[in-house]
């Protein structure tokens, strides 16, 4: 074997170790990534030329957490890795967004990059090792890549930038950013933060880049350790310059007409599609088929650079709108009757249905992942059904895309929602992407924020958020940042960047460059564009609704919170649970205990008050002490020839003694009291071992003494 070694210092101490030759030799490329005990097998394979007619890079990137690396057993019937959780989409995603700009565009194989956590420390998170690792891999291949291209989390603890910080640490972090970039340029920013300023993200954004620049120069040793300087040749497209110019030619002046003309989305696609039709029924009946691709990639082309100058040369956007106009906006609350919090934002053509469900503890989704295990009681899930788009698209459960949009607006609603015991429900949120023209993750957070507060959640702000683009001529150096994009200029611009706040800052960001040379003036005038857009936004959502109602739907549950000893939680619960299951069933209320420290946290919840509080009758019953001298209704459970044991409390009996029932003297327990029985008693006395002696005489008149006997 020729085993190489590479590693670097984290600038405090830590060490993270590069490794190949040992592991996976087959793949195109494999490295192990270890820091600590944490370890990442990443390998890469590249098929040898393209399957015909394919136009974009087929790549694929699966991260994936074995169960043994942490020491567990995978739960569920197959007690194996099944398919991926969707923490571990949301990392392939990033891998994945961080990779792709980075091949050749001309570059077509089919690419697989798979990374798998074998060994683990609990303290080391690995994902922020993920795309330092698929790059290595990269680097030690044969494959084209124009990288290499390392990622970093960056998080502010304590008031100090550190990166790759511990898991326990992170809880403290009031910014943490997933950051890639080459040594050059930074590619994508994915995160969340407190309500930051847009020159403390920049900030972060800066310190993360100089990390990187280390890891990128340490991958480069290692492409010359292995040998692995010179790439395979290939060629996967065909061109024809006469073809490309005359499509150009016919076509060109067209497209511009159409992209100025200010046309909605459907009238645009129309006129585009009409332009290349009209092509190609000019062309020659006998014309092969790689000829009309060929022209429809050119017509691409043509749309590409066509509307990127309009933009830039007269500042027309394909709606009409300047460059910092927002799209007409209009909201609704409590549009579904039957929800417990609902809202409808429109932007433009993008229009998102929100609704907020509030549960108990037991609804709380458990998280049986490898390195995370667990309960989370905040969901968001976004749909993006077919129609929301024109299209005909059969429904196969969240994709990767609904996984991702929906996580950033779960970040971004996170970061207000109040916690601890001033909000005991688990928060299921569902947007319901209607119709997409442009960021309906963006609707997401804007409609999420206004059906909590219709649903009465007192967050601790509103949150709005904003889609940014921007168009570059790197020839020329003209650049245009536009604020709330459309999907088509998504596709054809640079920069994809939404950022989400509410009226004090960032709260949560994603970003994706398409471009190099990006620099960090040019992203803080989008930052600060993009404050000014969310502002707006926000003023149009506080139109409908400026802050949460002052209750909850009368039809929404209720749930109430108890804190008792930690001595009585076994009495709440009883012998096999018999007793919280009787409580829950006679007063049709759920209840759900969890001990916290020495205290146990007791749960209600129900969809009525009178259920509510029959079980905090019962609870409160159970957990009492009883109190010396208190006078308590009590039901005698059991006769002994020396008197009769009554329980006062559930679960709790006290000694009513033969002298204590009555004033008079009674010689035996026969007729006097029953099983069964109700009887107001007084406690007395409760002794060192908890015994308790009750009286019931001294709740009854005294009888008056006989009088005297004359002489």
């Amino acid at each position: 074997m020729n085993v190489i070694k590479k590693s670097f210092d984290l600038g405090d101490g830590r060490i993270v170790e590069i490794e190949t030759g040992k592991l996976a030799k087959q793949a195109d490329g494999a490295v192990v990534v270890k820091m600590g005990d944490t370890m990442l097998l990443a390998t890469v394979v590249s098929t040898v030329g393209a399957k015909p007619g394919t136009d974009f890079l087929p790549l694929s990137v699966d991260y994936q957490e074995k169960y043994a690396a942490t020491g567990r057993i995978p739960g569920g019937f197959l007690r194996r890795e099944a398919r991926l959780s969707d923490y571990e989409v949301l990392i392939s995603r990033l891998v994945d967004r961080a990779l792709r700009p980075m091949f050749p565009s001309d570059y077509h194989s089919d690419t697989q990059v798979m990374i798998s956590l074998i060994s683990a420390d609990k303290n080391i998170m690995p994902d922020c090792l993920a795309g330092l690792a698929a790059s290595a891999a990269l680097a030690v291949s044969d494959i084209p890549f124009n990288g290499p291209i390392s990622e970093v989390r960056v998080a502010k603890i304590d008031g100090k930038l550190i990166i790759n910080p511990l898991a326990s640490d992170l809880e403290r972090a009031t910014l943490e950013f997933m950051v890639a970039g080459s040594a050059n340029d930074i590619g994508m920013v994915e995160g969340e933060c407190d309500e930051i300023q847009e020159d403390e993200m920049v900030e972060a954004l800066k310190f993360a880049h100089d990390a990187i620049k280390v890891q990128c120069a340490i991958q480069l040793e290692l492409t010359e350790a292995t040998g692995k300087t010179v790439k395979r040749e290939y060629n996967h497209e065909d061109h024809d310059a006469d073809l490309k110019a005359k499509v150009y030619a016919d076509t060109y002046d067209k497209v511009y007409a159409v992209a100025k003309s200010g046309s909605n989305k459907d009238e645009r696609k129309e006129g585009f599609t009409a332009i290349i039709n009209e092509f190609f029924e000019a062309m020659p009946e006998d014309t092969a088929d790689l000829t009309k691709a060929m022209a429809k990639h050119y017509y691409h082309d043509v749309q590409y650079d066509a509307i990127r100058n309009l933009l830039l040369d007269e500042g027309i956007r394909l709606d009409g709108r300047s460059t910092t106009q927002i799209r007409p906006i209009w909201s609704e609350v409590g549009y579904l009757p039957a929800a417990h919090g609902s809202a409808v934002f429109t932007r433009g053509e993008t229009q998102s249905l929100t609704s907020v469900t509030l549960g108990s503890k037991d609804d709380e989704q458990m998280i049986d992942g490898a390195f995370f295990n667990g309960y989370n009681k905040f969901l968001l899930h976004y749909n993006f059904p077919g129609f929301s788009t024109g299209e005909v698209r059969p429904n196969r459960g969240a994709g990767r895309r609904e996984i991702g949009h929906g996580a950033l607006a779960m970040r971004s609603l996170k970061k207000v929602l109040p916690q601890g015991e001033e909000n005991p429900y688990t928060i299921r949120i569902v947007s319901d992407i209607l119709e997409s023209n442009g960021s309906s993750s963006m609707a997401t957070v804007c409609a999420g924020t206004l059906a909590l507060m219709d649903a009465g959640i007192k967050i601790k702000a509103p949150v709005s958020g904003i889609a940014m683009g921007l168009i570059t001529d790197e020839k020329t150096g003209k650049y245009a940042i536009l604020s709330d994009i459309l999907g088509d200029e998504d596709h054809l611009g640079d920069m994809d960047f939404k950022v989400t706040g509410t009226e004090k800052g960032i709260v949560a960001c994603q970003m994706d460059l398409k471009i190099n040379g990006l620099s960090y003036e040019v992203l803080t005038k989008a930052l600060l564009q993009a404050k000014e857009g969310r502002l707006h936004i926000l003023g149009e959502m506080k139109k409908t609704i400026a802050e949460p109602n002052a209750d909850l739907k009368p039809h929404a549950p209720r749930i109430v919170s108890l804190s008792i000893d930690k001595e009585f939680i076994g009495a709440v619960i009883g012998p096999g649970g018999k007793i919280i299951q009787e409580m829950q069933r006679e007063t049709g209320a759920s209840i759900s205990i969890e001990e916290v420290g020495n205290k146990g946290i007791v749960e209600i919840f129900a969809d009525n008050k009178a259920a509510i509080d029959a079980a905090v009758a019962r609870i409160n019953a159970i957990a009492a002490k009883p109190e010396i001298g208190a006078i308590y209704q009590g039901k005698v459970k059991s006769i002994m020839p020396f008197g009769a044991f009554v329980e006062i409390m559930p679960g709790k009996d006290g000694l009513l003694h033969i002298s204590e029932i009555s004033w008079e003297r009674l010689e035996t327990m026969d007729g006097v009291l029953k099983e069964g029985d109700k009887i107001e008693v007084k406690l007395l006395d409760v002794d060192k071992q908890g015994k308790m002696k009750l009286s019931r005489k001294v709740l009854l008149p005294r009888p008056e003494k006989p009088a005297a006997t004359q002489a």
